[in-house]
């Protein structure tokens, strides 16, 4: 069992980050007795967030390459009220070794991984050698493509499909799916492109591809002293232009010794980079015949982080904090227990029936769902303007089951109930989908959400005849 801490790891933590993520962290921070120091663009001066945080100081305008991702700001924040530690929460610089190396240098706690961990996991040419030496199953592969003339002599030696993808990358940019030779001048070109806008850097490299793929994924703790443990697997299958839409956990339909390998073949990784603070090892499994190979390693909190705490009971994002501050890991592989089931959906301001497009604005009603074993993690409220400048999601909605039948029958309920207005949202598209056939017998694959997004306009269309 866990030993009891009663010591307070800080004093005063700066939250490098908005939205949801910030709200749950000030949460962790109050839980803790720890004092918040919350740091925003002129657009979240009047959040949630901002709501709750002890201290508050705006960083710069909207740009979030003026505020949220201005690491000398951030920096003198954090420096300036005397913070012990920082929170990256996830997304903008939560995996910037850059932002961890600052943190370093000042005698700052970086509340994640250390700045070399990060860099050799972010660069994935650099993640695929170190699983590699792990002996953790990987798909076949290249290392940096030259040019497309290259790409081709490399495809033909791994088979089509394969895929391009960004060294530097994440978040599915700079990544195309190659069918046939024809194809790799232009798909090269525009994934090269891309990844050279995101990142900075426009190196490549070739995997096999997947058809029938879905996304599985290990959530791993590690301390300063050499502890290290999984909190069981995700699945994150369903998404859309590489984004998640819906995730749950423990993963459906999977063979119990499938299960197990692939959750110690995250510890393997993990341990071979001697881990710390909370990471995510992800991996495709082959729908057909349930192989599962190495993808990539998250090194940050996860979006859908709590479904793993749903079934677990362990709040990472409070673990997150006391390893950061040198604090032994205070659970043993054997004191997590797995209970239940767990899913959690993201509801964007987006508007489905226009190809998704965002859809900024106030709020004039809020009415979220309430009851049994429902939690809603969300920085709005009735009142508040959704602003253009940043990501679309609005609320993580989770629900726990007794199994997951329970937990999808909950999780509608739930939809049924959520009421937005003001702003177009992703729920009449979230509850397509999670009372989809496929997903409810739970075959689940990569293109799945795709599936749906057709069958869904058809069905608009047929109703309207």
């Amino acid at each position: 069992m866990a030993n009891a801490i009663d010591t307070v790891p800080f004093k005063r933590i700066l939250i490098a980050n908005r939205g949801e993520i910030a709200v749950r962290i000030v949460h962790a921070c109050r839980a803790l007795g720890i004092e918040s120091v919350l740091a925003v663009s002129e657009a979240d001066k009047n959040t949630l967030a901002a709501k709750m945080a002890d201290k508050v100081v705006c960083i710069g305008p909207a740009s979030s390459s003026e505020s949220y991702l201005k690491i000398s700001a951030l920096m003198a924040v954090a420096t300036g009220t005397h913070c012990e530690a920082l929170h990256p929460g996830y997304g903008f610089l939560a995996e910037s070794e850059d932002l961890a190396k600052a943190c370093e240098e000042e005698g700052i706690a970086f509340i994640g991984p250390t700045s070399n961990q990060i860099l050799s996991m972010g660069n994935k040419l650099q993640a695929r050698a170190l699983a590699k030496v792990a002996q953790v199953p990987m798909l076949s592969g290249s290392e940096k493509v030259t040019d497309a003339q290259h790409a081709l002599t490399l495809a033909e030696k791994i088979s089509y499909p394969v895929m391009l993808k960004a060294a530097a990358g994440g978040g599915g940019k700079g990544m195309k799916i190659v069918r046939s030779a024809d194809q790799m001048a232009t798909l090269f070109a525009s994934a090269s492109a891309e990844s050279r806008s995101a990142f900075g850097d426009d190196t490549l490299y070739l995997e096999k591809y997947i058809s029938n793929a879905r996304h599985v994924e290990v959530q791993v703790l590690g301390d300063h002293h050499g502890h290290l443990i999984h909190l069981g697997e995700r699945d994150c299958s369903l998404q859309r232009r590489h984004q998640k839409v819906v995730e749950e956990s423990p993963a459906p339909a999977l063979e119990a010794s499938v299960r197990e390998q692939i959750r110690g073949a995250a510890l393997k990784l993990a341990k071979a980079i001697e881990y710390r603070n909370a990471g995510t090892v992800e991996f495709i499994l082959d729908g057909d015949t349930q192989a599962f190979y190495f993808l990539e390693m998250n090194t940050r909190i996860q979006v859908e982080h709590p479904v793993s705490e749903t079934v677990t009971g362990i709040d990472l994002v409070e673990e997150q904090i006391r390893i950061a501050a040198g604090q032994v890991l205070r659970f043993r592989q054997d004191d997590v227990v797995f209970r239940g089931h767990a899913i959690e959906c993201r509801i964007n301001a987006e508007v489905p029936a226009e190809g998704f497009r965002p859809s900024p604005g106030l709020i004039t009603k809020w009415r979220p769902p309430t009851g049994p074993n429902i939690r809603l993690d969300t920085h709005c409220f009735e009142g508040y303007k959704v602003p253009i400048d940043y990501d679309s999601m609005l609320a993580k909605l989770i629900v726990y089951g007794t199994d997951r039948l329970d937990a999808i029958r909950r999780l509608k309920h739930a939809l049924d109930f959520f009421e937005i207005e003001g702003v177009g949202t992703t729920l009449p598209f979230i509850k397509f989908a999670i009372t989809h056939k496929d997903f409810v017998s739970a075959q689940v694959n990569t293109v799945l959400v795709d599936k749906m997004i057709t069958e869904m306009a058809h069905v608009k269309v047929a109703s309207s005849i």
